[in-house]
């Protein structure tokens, strides 16, 4: 099998990290946060030869959600149109591009003021396919990822930990020297604090970590350089 590897596309007003997550000479990828601009993330990933096999929220927040709807609308388009073209189904569609998120998040994503859509003047909700919960394994496309719960920026915040591919994508819980803000709904400084130190603190030292917004660090630097961690 192939190496496990991560992309990024940049979205939105945000500027928030659209992750892919793919292994080396499989044409599925797994897209974690569609932040905005579903289309332009399909687009861009048949471009390049994939096709998506599920999506990963992270969180609720309207900025990393605001692209899943349009994603998931291209998928079936795409899927329809294989179907005109070749008079068979393709092994995509709709219904087997599943949307995963966190379990305790579920009325966040559903609650366009406590994901701060509404007050974007974009309303947007979202209703996963499958919740999952800490310590669930998910498997998609041949890539295992394990879900670390770790509330504090939201209250179902979630991240996945690639231990093949060596990182964790962890959304708006932790930033390089930094970590996510808790002043919006659900959110709590020192439940975000205790899920850094608990979950992501734990993973070895060299885990690369993929945040939400800037460039990724590693875990053994935030374990020293971090100033709301140490």
């Amino acid at each position: 099998m192939g190496d496990i590897k991560i992309g990024r596309m940049v979205l939105g007003m945000c500027q928030t990290n659209c992750y892919f997550v793919y292994r080396t000479g499989n044409p599925e990828a797994i897209v974690i946060d569609p932040a905005d601009n579903g289309d332009r993330i399909a687009d861009a990933l048949e471009r390049n030869g994939f096709r998506v096999a599920g999506v990963l929220l992270t969180h609720g927040h309207f900025d990393h959600i605001w692209g899943c709807e349009a994603l998931l609308e291209a998928v079936k388009t795409k899927a329809q149109k294989d179907v005109q073209d070749n008079g068979a189904l393709n092994e995509q569609s709709e219904e087997s591009v599943k949307v995963y998120a966190g379990e305790a998040e579920r009325e966040l994503l559903q609650d366009a003021r406590k994901n701060v859509s509404r007050s974007m003047n974009r309303p947007c909700t979202i209703e996963a396919d499958v919740y999952v919960n800490d310590g669930e394994e998910i498997t998609i496309a041949g890539i295992t990822c394990k879900v670390l719960a770790t509330p504090g920026h939201t209250i179902g915040g979630t991240c996945y930990y690639f231990e093949e591919g060596g990182f964790v994508v962890c959304g708006d819980t932790l930033f390089e020297e930094s970590v996510g803000r808790t002043d919006l709904p659900t959110g709590s400084m020192g439940t975000l604090v205790r899920s850094i130190q608990d979950k992501l603190f734990t993973l070895p030292e060299e885990t690369v970590a993929y945040p939400g917004h800037g460039d990724s660090t590693t875990i053994g630097h935030e374990k020293k350089y971090n100033p709301f961690c140490v």
